[in-house]
């Protein structure tokens, strides 16, 4: 029989979150709202509503259907768009030629931004409920909790200075429509506020509730935002509290981390859940990639999404990594048929699924927002950092290297200095987390030097130092005097 998910809900709570702002007048949709936080079952049904936010919105490619590699990979070194993404504004982000008037920007900071709204809403309203009990209230919480960190985790790699609204929007008038942007350092201390609460969520839970966010997944978290903070200790600290849980470890076939047969497994410690289509939401990160029918008969991709050709990643793979082949494609096998059509180029291959041919909307491989092998290269690259390429952090990063299946860096390479095993972490990185929603943000977090070098020696040549961050939406600034726009924007 199929698991049922946290999105089991979905079809009920459009009709009670719509819009979630009132007016003066108390309109009949805000009374609906607060009628409705009766129980536990409503209770749950919120924090569903919240986690539905990550697949929903108000665009046609939502934050982890897609929006993720428009707005953290195509944008990078590695990428480009496909020959048939028609959207100007994709072009615009793939050749590092965008502004503060790209409707991709604008759709990412709305949609991020109503996910908030949704994670507000149950956190305010479950707090609230009484004939709830403690454990149950405080789980649900602390998973809203959670949520609302990683959107804003997010957010200020985004953008950097952010509104920070942590409660429902229930006005429209001015004060509580125009907020006025916090700083980095006001909302990174938000999110490790929200996650240190979310450290106290469950451990795991049953099959049926697969997806919800774990302790195991607040701690990983946490981890990346010290990270990103080059707050190398707390860092490196976060992330061996989760290595010695013993609740994680790294499957020993790389493909098992994105096949559907073994989604949720002993490597996946978040998991955005894709169920199959229609039903439930189309999987564009399986469709975008995949080739056209004129490539390979049948096949009906989209290929709106593409590896960029001027990148050396490929060929740096090398024969023996087996991570290569799941990442990218150089040839497509037609079932029905038997025959095998070789590519025009290496395609985008992690989340494309062998069982649904033709129709890869319907692929029912996860989007992993954190896997074990994240945590691993978090440890060793904050030991390194600290203390140099120590034989812990030859251990963590030889965890990885020894899955792909390639020589491991103790024996290759047993002297490196703290600069030159940096590098070695960013370049696993690279090939662990291809289309993984990563590189944007480990290529900026080095600085606008090295984000633009690498973007220079893969082509990419307009890419500049302001492009370390993104601009601020003109649309709303244009509605919220209140904002400012980016410096390097200005």
């Amino acid at each position: 029989m199929k698991n049922r998910t946290i999105y089991t809900y979905l079809a009920v709570l459009p009709l009670l979150f719509t819009g979630c702002v009132s007016l003066d007048e108390d309109p009949a949709s805000s009374q609906v709202t607060a009628k409705f936080y009766q129980n536990a079952n409503d209770a749950k049904a919120a924090v569903t509503a919240a986690y539905a936010a990550l697949l929903s919105g108000e665009d046609t490619q939502p934050m982890y259907n897609r929006g993720i590699h428009l707005m953290s990979d195509e944008g990078t070194d590695d990428y480009v768009a496909g020959p048939y993404a028609k959207n100007a504004n994709v072009q615009a982000i793939s050749k590092v030629a965008y502004d503060a008037s790209n409707d991709r920007i604008e759709a990412v900071w709305k949609d991020t931004y109503s996910a908030i709204n949704y994670a507000n809403i149950s956190i305010d309203k479950i707090s609230a409920l009484g004939n709830v009990s403690d454990e149950l209230r405080n789980q649900y919480v602390n998973e809203a909790k959670f949520l609302r960190a990683l959107h804003y985790f997010n957010l200020v790699r985004w953008f950097r200075n952010v509104p920070l609204i942590l409660h429902e929007t229930t006005s429209l008038s001015g004060e509580k429509v125009n907020v006025k942007q916090a700083t980095a350092d006001e909302v990174y201390a938000q999110i490790i506020q929200d996650l240190t609460d979310a450290e106290n969520l469950p451990v795991s839970y049953s099959t049926e509730d697969a997806g919800r966010a774990t302790s195991g997944s607040a701690k990983a978290l946490l981890a990346k935002v010290y990270l990103t903070r080059k707050e190398w200790q707390k860092a490196a600290d976060k992330a061996k509290e989760v290595i010695d849980s013993h609740q994680y470890g790294l499957f020993e076939n790389f493909d098992d981390a994105f096949d559907s047969s073994t989604k949720n497994g002993k490597e996946h410690i978040f998991s955005i859940q894709f169920n199959g289509y229609p039903g439930s939401y189309m999987n564009l990160n399986a469709s975008s990639p995949t080739a056209l029918s004129y490539e390979v008969p049948g096949a009906a991709g989209y290929y709106s999404d593409a590896y960029n050709t001027a990148s050396n990643l490929y060929a740096s793979y090398g024969d023996k990594d087996k991570r290569r082949d799941v990442s990218l494609a150089v040839e497509m096998k037609v079932p029905t048929t038997g025959k095998v059509y070789k590519l025009s180029a290496p395609h985008i291959n992690k989340f494309y699924d062998p069982n649904k041919f033709g129709n890869q909307g319907s692929s029912e491989r996860n989007f992993t927002y954190m896997r074990y092998s994240d945590v691993l290269l978090i440890f060793a690259e904050a030991v390194n950092e600290l203390n140099g390429p120590t034989a812990d952090a030859y251990e963590k990063i030889d965890l990885v290297r020894a899955r792909a299946g390639i020589d491991l860096l103790k024996d290759i390479a047993p002297h490196l200095t703290k600069d030159e095993f940096r590098e070695y972490v960013f370049e696993e990185r690279r090939k662990e987390f291809f289309y993984e929603g990563n590189r944007w943000f480990d290529l900026t977090r080095r600085g606008a030097d090295y984000f633009v070098a690498k973007l220079h020696a893969a082509g990419k040549k307009n890419a500049s130092a302001k492009n370390v961050i993104l601009p601020i939406p003109q649309r709303e600034l244009d509605i919220n005097p209140n904002l400012v726009q980016n410096e390097e924007w200005k």
